[in-house]
């Protein structure tokens, strides 16, 4: 079969390989052309563009972008229709896909949404497009099962994909002492800084996140590098050379990390499913964020907390991330009972995501609707 899939940003790129992966096995014929990343490449999808070439963060960067996005929307419906496919999968990124959906279904082409849009945060009236544009909704978070029931939308609940991408990561990752050699590490406990993965967001917060650098000198700092950005990118940043930089190595940092300050995202449950304390971070823009405010209608920003459903992880937010705050939260989770209350409720998170297999479990449900 003719394979479309859109993922917008690094974490779509990573489960859509992931899917891809299982695919395949399933699908020996399997074709698949792909807006995403480099991961997908590997798999073997013929890639239209590279997601870092379509993530705008933020109300104001759309807007100053949208003669760009308008653009590679145009190009996406004409590349559909010259290639025909069997089916279109979309990987969240919601303001884009659910455009491409509309104009999908528009073109008797069917439809899979595979990672749902956050609506049920904010923007609740996407349902009814999802309902009247999407033919299946594959959903990864235990609630969401729930919320679209709400609709009268039968949706199927298979899992987060990352139970299934750290289990593989796990079975490489190499010893403390043997990391630390290989990446020039000295023998401190590690503090892993998450800043972002976009230019401007990384501008915001790794100066924030490195203001608590000097009160804690019996430990070392280093940053997940992203990998649309580069090394000397951050060291711009941070204009301190003791601080490193390491790229494409993300889940075995944050594994061999005592704690990690990490910007609010897919990053903050990745550290949590690796067993690390963290200290959930977020600063936007003042107009930006004044309007998300308003939107917005859950009661947390980080994933944990959400699929929680309580404060598991401490999350500075706008004005209270400050260097004051962000100090007493990580010597917290470093020094106190808050550490191993936080780790306890990480092995319950496990649970709740309902165990690995999401991928496989995905592919042979999209082969059987297909078939079907």
């Amino acid at each position: 079969m003719r394979y479309y899939i859109i993922a917008g940003e690094a974490s779509g790129d990573l489960h859509g390989a992931n899917l891809m992966k299982e695919l395949n096995k399933r699908d020996t014929s399997s074709a698949v052309r792909a807006w995403g990343g480099d991961l997908m490449k590997d798999e073997g999808a013929e890639l239209v563009k590279h997601y870092r070439d379509l993530a705008f963060m933020g109300f104001s960067e759309v807007i100053q972008n949208l003669r760009t996005i308008l653009g590679n929307i145009a190009f996406c419906k004409k590349d559909i229709l010259a290639h025909k496919p069997d089916v279109l999968i979309l990987i969240d990124y919601p303001g884009f896909n659910l455009r491409i959906a509309e104009f999908a279904h528009q073109h008797g082409i069917k439809v899979f949404y595979y990672i749902s849009p956050q609506i049920w945060a904010w923007k609740q009236n996407r349902v009814f497009k999802i309902k009247k544009f999407v033919d299946r909704m594959f959903v990864i978070l235990p609630f969401e099962k729930e919320f679209y029931s709400r609709f009268a939308l039968e949706v199927d609940f298979v899992g987060h994909p990352l139970l299934d991408s750290l289990e593989q990561k796990r079975n490489s990752f190499s010893t403390s002492s043997d990391f630390r050699k290989k990446h020039q590490l000295n023998e401190k406990p590690i503090i892993a800084l998450l800043p972002g993965s976009r230019k401007q967001e990384v501008s915001v917060m790794l100066p924030l996140m490195l203001s608590v650098k000097d009160s804690f000198s019996d430990y070392q700092f280093v940053i997940a590098g992203a990998p649309s950005l580069t090394p000397e990118f951050y060291k711009s940043i941070s204009n301190d050379s003791s601080v490193k930089v390491l790229s494409e190595v993300t889940y075995e940092l944050i594994s061999h990390a005592e704690a990690a300050l990490v910007t609010s995202g897919t990053a903050t449950l990745e550290t949590a499913l690796l067993g690390t304390p963290e200290v959930v971070c977020y600063k936007g823009g003042k107009i930006s964020y004044a309007i998300a405010r308003s939107l917005i209608k859950v009661k947390y920003i980080s994933l944990v907390n959400l699929i929680m459903d309580r404060l598991v992880v401490t999350e500075l937010i706008q004005d209270k991330l400050n260097r004051k705050n962000i100090e007493v939260e990580l010597k917290s989770i470093l020094t106190t009972d808050a550490r191993s209350k936080m780790l306890v409720d990480f092995k319950e998170l496990v649970e709740k995501l309902g165990g690995s297999g999401a991928s496989a479990k995905t592919a042979e449900l999209m082969l059987k609707y297909l078939k079907g």
